[in-house]
């Protein structure tokens, strides 16, 4: 009786955040449900307290990256990067995509999939505005190759370094792993995107404006991105936390932007996303609460039997569940039963890897499958757009599934085994 509750209890707060009645915000349930399961004294307040302890570096990370885009945003940078982009597609809302899209992959890959959220799908929408075509397409390539890009390096996403914690590749063997199922990834879910959206870019025609110059604020911004790029490679090299760096680097860029324009950093502290750090917080108690009813133990031990009696098939089969798995739970549950599944280490390297495809590029499906993109709903909300759960979905359901199929396939191929797609 006690799991039944504490699992209803998730899938409630799942829901809510996925669908958001009465209009309240995502972390308005997430809190809820963590706050229903300490009362009811299904889950102790201690473990509770310990739960939201274990993201701490969650919630520097995020709120580097949120001072990091809002001073950016802010300073004009953004006003300035989507000119450039506006006039470098010279007219062709094709080649507009195209840069955005390259754009995508870069600083996922190099700042992570939640930056892209975070940083990029403002200055996206910037764009739009600047080249004066409907920003939808354009903001929906931001949400899918922070997924699809994820996985190109350890640091591309904070899921990577949850699953291999304990046994971290070095970065010639990860490449060796991932790198042909990640180029698989990025070029599917173009291809598919394009082909989702093909009448929207061939009818418009990107305006081109003047590009404006950079002020000394905006280009003290610019720098601080770079050097948070640059400080999140080294972090990572070095086996770091990826969070101190991040919030370091945002506290400087704030700190001299005040200084260069003497004025208040009020205002812009008012406009992050601060309900970003109670949602991540519910969420860690609500998949700690789960985790404590010993569930995910007898998920963990069914995916080591798979992988003894049908390994042939345990790889594609198991990157598929754990996709499917992420859009009903998140996949922030769904990678941590695949880091205790793979901190086991009794699962082959070509399952456990397998499992961070699945984790990745799953939540391309849905709105509610990774922090990212509801990170990105955030950012769209921020600028008065909205995009609904079944909207997403319809993309999704074009998107995914098959880029997921290729992406595994490639890693099949890349990992030299064919035969687990074998009947």
């Amino acid at each position: 009786m006690h799991t039944t509750i504490t699992v209803t209890i998730a899938l409630v707060t799942a829901l809510g955040v996925l669908f958001r009645p009465f209009r309240l915000p995502e972390y308005a349930f997430a809190a809820l449900g963590a706050a229903v399961l300490v009362a009811s004294g299904l889950f102790g307040w201690r473990a509770a307290l310990s739960a939201v302890n274990d993201g701490q570096d969650v919630y520097a990370f995020l709120i580097g990256m949120m001072l990091l885009a809002e001073v950016a945003r802010r300073e004009g940078l953004f006003t300035t990067l989507a000119a450039w982009a506006a006039r470098a597609a010279r007219g062709s809302a094709e080649r507009l995509f195209l840069i955005v899209y390259g754009i995508g992959v870069l600083v996922t890959v190099f700042l992570s999939n939640d930056a892209t959220a975070v940083v990029l799908t403002p200055a996206v929408y910037a764009t739009a505005r600047a080249a004066k075509v409907e920003p939808l397409p354009y903001l929906f390539a931001c949400a899918m190759i922070a997924n699809a890009a994820s996985f190109v390096l350890p640091i591309s996403n904070p899921a990577n370094l949850v699953i291999y914690a304990r046994a971290m590749p070095p970065l010639g063997a990860w490449l060796a792993m991932f790198l042909l199922p990640s180029v698989a990834a990025i070029l599917a879910t173009y291809a598919m995107l394009r082909l989702t959206f093909g009448r929207d870019l061939a009818s418009a025609q990107p305006q081109i404006v003047e590009i404006p110059a950079l002020e000394p604020a905006a280009r003290a911004a610019a720098l601080g991105l770079i050097a948070t790029a640059l400080g999140l490679i080294a972090a990572s090299a070095l086996g770091a936390p990826l969070g101190l760096p991040t919030l370091g680097a945002g506290l400087a860029v704030v700190a001299l932007v005040t200084a260069l324009t003497r004025r208040s950093p009020a205002a812009l502290l008012h406009q992050v996303s601060w309900g970003v750090l109670p949602l991540v917080g519910g969420l860690f108690v609500v998949v700690r609460a789960v985790f404590a009813t010993g569930l995910p133990d007898h998920a963990v031990a069914m995916l080591h039997l798979w992988a003894e009696t049908a390994p042939n098939m345990a790889a594609s089969g198991i990157g598929t569940l754990f996709a499917l798995a992420s859009n009903l739970i998140n996949n922030l549950p769904v990678g941590l039963v695949a880091a205790t599944a793979s901190h086991t280490g009794n699962l082959p390297p070509h399952i456990v890897g397998a499992m961070l495809i699945g984790v990745a590029l799953g939540p391309n499906l849905s709105v509610t499958g990774s922090l990212a993109t509801i990170l990105w709903l955030v950012s769209l909300r921020k600028e008065n757009l909205h995009v609904s759960a079944g909207q997403f979905l319809r993309v999704g359901l074009w998107v995914m599934p098959p880029t997921l199929a290729l992406t595994l396939a490639a890693f099949a191929l890349q990992s030299g085994l064919a035969g687990v797609f074998a009947p």
